[in-house]
């Protein structure tokens, strides 16, 4: 349904979008994810032909946005971080005005409007001016005016943001009735409402995408999400012994924490391992009792932090060793003609 390829921004020396590419699939929602500054509502403004790319192109639908941009805007609906809103407008006279810029037939028109706004619960709202509304009533009817239309693919750039926590719920199951019809792309800084709604991440730092997988399979890949956790009483020797001699343990930590009975344990596996019941049975005959034990379950939130901790620490060594490799300073003129160009 989309195709980004090699898609790059840049305002002057500074590059927010650096050759980013991937593809969106029908009927699935995929959660665009990145800290602040990442480049995330730049590439979502480019996609949908608000602001021209530098580099790279995006298709829409088999259209490209610069090219064939009334066609590919046609398949879609975007809702942006500020929701597009004319504040002397009745909710009403917006949606008919909505309807309008996206040429929706006249026949259709009313139909379509009262059943969108309905949908995401405006129609007791529909009279008053759009000033006098709540900034989360202002949010869902942003929400009304990307829906109308019924666009292929439709773009939410923090959709929650300014509700309330029923209103947040209404919202997450609204988004996720809406794959039956259309594709979703959602921008978001909260990772558990990403983890509840979408089927596919997407995450991005500096300009560049460092993951792309189901949250399933990204917390499959993070640090210590092959990690059993125990709590056990025993020989420390002894059940380091025990433990080892379980197919598919590849490590095994033991430490004593005051005021805690028993040992805490941490046994690192193969990849897709389930050793659970070999351990319970391994301790149980060499009688090394078991007080607790669980799965370490990795969170989206540890994932984010560790995927753009580590770009983060790319970008720190490459420019130190650029420093390094020209350490030279500027000349007086050469200071004087950098401050010129960046004006």
């Amino acid at each position: 349904m989309i195709e980004v390829k090699n898609l790059v921004k840049k305002y002057g020396d500074h590059t927010a979008v650096d050759h980013l590419s991937f593809q969106i699939e029908k009927g699935k929602i995929y959660g665009f994810l990145g800290p602040n500054g990442a480049g995330k509502s730049t590439t979502m403004n480019m996609i949908t032909g608000y602001i021209a790319s530098t580099e790279g192109t995006v298709s829409i639908d088999g259209h490209d946005i610069l090219e064939e941009p009334e066609k590919a805007k046609k398949c879609i609906g975007y809702l942006p971080e500020q929701p597009p809103l004319y504040f002397d407008m009745t909710v009403l006279e917006y949606m008919k005005f909505a309807a309008d810029l996206k040429k929706i037939p006249k026949d259709k028109k009313k139909a379509m409007i009262e059943e969108v706004m309905d949908m995401v619960k405006i129609t007791d709202m529909k009279n008053r001016l759009i000033k006098n509304l709540s900034k989360g009533y202002r949010q869902r009817v942003g929400l009304a005016q990307a829906i109308l239309g019924y666009p292929e693919v439709i773009i939410l750039d923090e959709p929650t943001v300014g509700l309330d926590p029923k209103q947040i719920i209404e919202i997450r199951d609204l988004i996720k009735s809406l794959k039956k019809k259309h594709t979703v792309i959602l921008s978001s800084h909260i990772l558990s409402e990403v983890s509840a709604v979408c089927d596919y991440v997407l995450i991005i730092s500096h300009g560049k995408l460092v993951a792309s997988d189901t949250p399933d399979n990204l917390s499959k890949l993070a640090a210590g999400a092959n990690n059993i956790n125990l709590l056990a009483k025993g020989e420390k020797d002894n059940i380091r012994q025990h433990l080892l001699e379980i197919p598919g343990v590849k490590e095994i930590t033991i430490d004593k924490k005051t005021g805690v009975e028993g040992w805490n344990i941490t046994v690192s596996t193969e990849e897709n391992r389930d050793i659970r019941e070999e351990i319970f049975y391994k301790m149980a005959e060499n009688h090394c009792p078991i007080l607790e034990m669980q799965s370490r379950k990795v969170s989206l939130e540890e994932i984010f932090l560790e995927l753009t901790e580590e770009d983060q620490t790319t970008s720190e060594d490459k420019n130190t060793e650029q420093e390094e490799a020209d350490p030279q300073e500027p000349t007086e003129s050469e200071k004087g003609e950098n401050h010129d160009s960046s004006l």
